[in-house]
């Protein structure tokens, strides 16, 4: 069946301890990620009140002068900490960047031990905007906290033990992406095919999207019909990315996406959009499980890592050097 609309879910659903309803959660976010590969979730943490004062901040920052932001700009880590400035991430098969400039959040810095901390970049935030920094380190974590509670779900649904994502996204590699699609002042200078996102997959497990402050996020349904999607206030839009589609053999699907120019008339406005890009820790290994290679479903990708994967698309992206 061909939706029209994405499914929505309540993740109180599956923690609710009533297993009939738990059950019901993990067979229809299997399915909805098995067709369309995007679902609309509610009960995920996060208040109408603190969505708008992190929106509020993230506006105020990208409205910043060009010097103040760019001071937040660090060479060296291909854009994974801090600001990334307009013209510099490119949609992978594209040649024109997309018409953004965003920030980086990673995870808030531990001593307890773990090795990954030798492989992360500490966090930067605007010293000018605290707030800014507070509310990205909470959104971060209770996204983060959504997003394990839903990959124990998917795990479920692949009849895995509950607990199998559990320790490969532990201090996890995972990105908070607070974006500004800037206000184009004069649309016949643009080059030709600039959009604000073009056509992509997400590299990542699951991504978390927050309600944007304006419509464009459209989906690649199957057919090859672009449905546009528009989360509600209390809900955020799920999906599969392309790790996790790697390793259930494209039985979870990484759904193609994009964000599309407004029309001529609002192109002089600012869209502002805040995805959770849910990564696991680099060494986990994303061959794809046996259970999902079958004679009718031959196995479709090679064996690599996470952070091996990562690495190839921040190259194919524009974002690290060969």
């Amino acid at each position: 069946m061909l939706l029209e609309e994405i499914p929505s879910l309540d993740l109180a659903d599956f923690q609710s301890g009533d297993p009939v309803r738990k059950q019901k959660f993990v067979r229809e976010l299997g399915a909805a990620f098995n067709t369309i590969g995007f679902v609309a979730i509610k009960g995920h943490g996060l208040t109408d009140e603190f969505t708008k004062d992190l929106y509020k901040g993230v506006e105020t920052f990208f409205q910043s002068p060009d010097a103040l932001k760019q001071a937040y700009e660090i060479p060296g880590i291909a854009g994974q900490r801090g600001y990334v400035g307009k013209g510099k991430e490119t949609a992978k098969g594209f040649k024109v960047p997309d018409l953004k400039e965003f920030y980086h959040v990673g995870q808030p810095h531990q001593a307890d031990g773990d090795s990954v901390w030798d492989e992360y970049p500490a966090n930067v935030f605007p010293a000018e905007y605290p707030e800014f920094g507070m509310n990205s380190v909470k959104a971060f974590q209770t996204l983060e906290a959504a997003g394990k509670a839903l990959l124990a779900a998917i795990a479920l649904y692949l009849e895995l033990p509950e607990d199998y994502f559990e320790s490969r996204v532990k201090n996890g590699n995972s990105i908070l992406r607070a974006i500004h699609y800037f206000p184009i002042a004069d649309p016949d200078s643009l080059p030709e095919g600039a959009v604000r996102a073009a056509a992509h997959g997400d590299i990542n497990l699951i991504t978390l999207l927050m309600g944007a402050s304006a419509e464009g996020l459209e989906v690649l349904r199957m057919d090859g019909k672009w449905i546009p999607i528009t989360a509600l206030p209390d809900q955020v839009v799920v999906n599969v990315g392309d790790m996790l589609d790697r390793l259930t053999n494209h039985k979870l699907k990484s759904t193609i996406h994009r964000v599309v120019n407004p029309p001529r008339e609002k192109m002089g406005t600012s869209r502002y959009s805040i995805p959770f890009f849910m990564h696991p820790r680099s060494e986990m290994d994303l061959t794809c499980l046996p259970s999902c290679v079958t004679t009718e479903y031959p196995k479709l990708y090679t064996d690599m890592s996470a952070g091996a994967f990562l690495n190839e698309r921040l190259i194919e992206l524009g974002l690290k050097k060969k």
